[in-house]
């Protein structure tokens, strides 16, 4: 079973951007802190190359920015590509299928409004592309 489920903070502002095919999606990144400091003392995060497709990227779009915590749950895609010196790169992007605020006391998203607090599932991820 591929399943994976991350909560972070999202490293740039998300862009809503609609697919040839008219469906609409988006792609970011979240920084997920690791629990163990380096040797020097300082915070180590991994980050997540992350893809929202449907009524989930328009949630996104609408309800977080940068600097926002998210919690994502979905499952990993590999895919390779050559980068620009011609090396073949495999690349990993945590596919979304449930986006969500993590709990946290009285945090709410920048404009002061609060969304429903359901689950938002991206089972429209079916994608031609």
């Amino acid at each position: 079973m591929n399943n994976i489920i991350i909560t972070g903070r999202i490293t740039h502002d998300i862009e809503l951007k609609t697919s040839n095919s008219g469906i609409e999606y988006a792609n970011f990144s979240v920084a997920v802190d690791r629990r163990k400091k380096d040797k020097d003392g300082q915070k180590q995060s991994d980050f997540f190359k992350v893809s929202v497709f449907g009524k989930t990227a328009v949630f996104c779009n609408q309800y977080f920015k940068k600097g926002d915590g998210i919690n994502v749950h979905g499952r990993m895609e590999s895919d390779k590509y050559t980068n620009k010196d011609g090396v073949e790169v495999t690349g990993w992007t945590l596919m979304a299928e449930n986006v969500e605020f993590p709990h946290s006391k009285g945090k709410s998203p920048s404009d002061g409004t609060v969304p429903e607090p359901t689950v938002l599932t991206g089972n429209d991820a079916s994608l031609p592309f």
